[in-house]
């Protein structure tokens, strides 16, 4: 029974004190990391204001009813290049011409302002972004518009 007594050292109430503080102390530092990392990376809101959102709500499922009934099928895709390309088929499925794009992109969970795209045709039911996107995983937000009419789209890219 000394030999063993000898091998491990009495449990004290300091030393479970230590244990104790050693633990909740690294969970809190653990806990605190996440949620800084939590806020300082996605914001957590779609609108700024919900209200005011929901008075346009009616507006905007008329929209999107309306370009649903155009038929355009969108194709986006990154070159070789890294430049955005954008066919757009009408509803019987040829090109679509003349044909206007613009744009943003913005990274995904980054809390980081949308930068504007630039696009110019390359040929019919074609656009190709001025600029380039940088690596990583994108979303773009595309304004297409062909006469008076106009669809919007959403994809991402990486």
């Amino acid at each position: 029974m000394t030999t063993l007594a000898r091998r491990y050292a009495a449990m004290t109430g300091w030393r479970m004190f230590a244990i104790f503080i050693s633990f909740f102390g690294i969970v809190f530092i653990v806990n605190f990391f996440m949620a800084y990392l939590a806020v300082s990376t996605f914001t957590g809101t779609v609108v700024d204001n919900s209200y005011v959102a929901s008075q346009q709500f009616n507006g905007w499922l008329a929209e999107a009813h309306a370009e649903k009934a155009l038929g355009w099928q969108t194709t986006v895709r990154l070159d070789s290049d890294r430049h955005i390309v954008v066919r757009v088929l009408d509803k019987t499925g040829r090109p679509l011409a003349p044909l206007d794009a613009k744009g943003t992109m913005a990274h995904m969970l980054v809390n980081a302002p949308p930068q504007a795209l630039h696009f110019s045709p390359t040929d019919a039911g074609n656009v190709r972004s001025i600029e380039r996107l940088p690596q990583g995983r994108w979303q773009t937000r595309l304004t297409l518009v062909s006469g008076t009419h106009q669809l919007r789209a959403a994809e991402d890219v990486k």
